[in-house]
């Protein structure tokens, strides 16, 4: 029963956005709704059939199936209610045989619906936490509760930004993917929402995840989609990408055997995936087309100098320093004054190091537990152990989930040693 659901929760992650975006490209944004109350009743049906064991050969097509014939049952339902075109059934029977029977054609349809989906939630109307919050709920399968991990923010306000958003849309139209220009506006909330959804699977929220695999390469399966696009060139969408492969390569080093997480510093360099290394070089080079620079550029320009330290201790931190120099500088953030501080703790020194950390919003940081254990690390290399015990135990008290609790009660409990 264990595995049924499972699967059932591993094929929502990877196939709720194209089953939505596909409905929702045939039913209209106004119906947004319903196509997500579609999905949602699918993998319902799904869940409670494949406990038994009567699990189809073909797990995603059998959803896409389904879906379809609970879309159309819905349309003959409310047809004599005019909410839809009389020819509608017709057209969602044909779209669904093209785009779930010809397999080579598969791709490129589901794509495109991605795509206009993505571009639709980045409606200039929405604002950049609304666009990010609908392509979450929409496209990625995020529960309210885990977005307001995500961002930061509560259940309540979310529930009213996934509302207010979906009002926005019922009165919009999906944006063709084939006009480029009317989606420059769209594209830096595109970007943003799934930079924050690679993020939520590197640095997971989820309180039995550490690390979620398949959010992170859902996010780089999307953002390939924009980087490779022909009509939507952005060196910030290459400079993305390869951010995420860097990021990405790192992962079989994340996790101890018991699932524990591990810090930069300890993880075995062996373990990091060598061919995405290489693929973020590549996207990297390509982002470099051009004469336009991103955050995405200098985070993957970080991400790639750990990438090609031999060691922790060999990292060029004095190169790093100056890319998060070149950071704070053109796209402060709080989160960045940080990892800016650190480097220059590595580079010259702890003192300089807490300066530095200082300077940082440290209101704005209170609840974000990698703060304190920042300070701790700077204070206990300078020898101010009580006050780095001190900052530890307040990272442990503000740690977010309970892999993060472990990790810092190590650093912890070994403070002495």
């Amino acid at each position: 029963m264990s595995g049924a659901s499972e699967l059932v929760d591993h094929l929502f992650r990877h196939e709720a956005g194209r089953m939505t975006s596909s409905l929702v490209g045939i039913l209209g944004l106004h119906n947004v709704d319903l196509a997500e109350d579609i999905v949602q009743e699918t993998l319902c049906v799904a869940l409670e059939r494949w406990r038994f064991g009567r699990r189809p050969d073909r797990p995603a097509a059998w959803l896409m199936q389904v879906a379809k014939n609970r879309a159309i049952d819905h349309i003959r339902k409310e047809r004599n209610h005019r909410k839809f075109e009389p020819a509608l059934t017709r057209q969602l029977e044909s779209e669904w045989a093209l785009v779930y029977t010809v397999e080579n054609h598969l791709a490129g349809e589901v794509q495109d619906s991605l795509l206009r989906m993505v571009f639709a939630c980045c409606d200039p109307q929405l604002g950049a936490r609304a666009q990010i919050v609908l392509v979450l709920k929409l496209l990625c399968g995020f529960s309210t509760t885990e977005i307001a991990h995500a961002l930061l923010s509560t259940k309540a306000a979310v529930e009213k930004q996934v509302s207010r958003g979906k009002e926005t849309l019922r009165t919009a139209t999906l944006v063709d993917i084939a006009g480029a220009e009317t989606l420059t506006s769209r594209l830096a909330g595109a970007q943003a929402a799934l930079y924050l959804l690679f993020n939520e699977g590197y640095h997971s929220a989820h309180p039995e995840h550490t690390v979620r695999e398949d959010l992170c390469f859902e996010a780089m399966r999307l953002t390939k989609l924009l980087a490779e696009h022909p009509r939507l060139p952005s060196p910030a969408s290459r400079a993305l990408l390869g951010l995420m492969c860097f990021h990405a390569s790192r992962l079989p080093g994340r996790r101890d055997a018991a699932g524990d997480l591990v810090l930069l510093a300890d993880q075995d360099r062996q373990a990091w995936d060598a061919a995405l290394i290489e693929q973020g070089v590549q996207w990297l080079g390509r982002a470099t087309e051009g004469d336009s620079l991103s955050r995405y550029h200098l985070e993957a320009a970080i991400s790639a100098a750990h990438c090609f330290a031999p060691s922790f201790e060999a990292t060029d931190w004095v190169k790093i320093r100056g890319l998060y120099d070149a950071l704070v500088t053109f796209f402060p953030s709080p989160v960045g004054f940080l990892n800016r501080a650190i480097a220059i703790g590595q580079a010259d020194g702890p003192q300089a190091g807490l300066d530095a950390l200082a300077a940082v919003d440290a209101r704005t940081l209170a609840k974000y537990p990698f703060f304190h254990a920042a300070r701790a690390e700077m204070l206990a290399r300078g020898g101010q152990h009580a006050e780095a015990e001190q900052a530890l135990r307040r990272a442990v008290d503000v740690a977010r989930t309970p892999a993060e609790s472990r990790l810092l009660q190590r650093k912890l409990d070994g403070l002495g040693g």
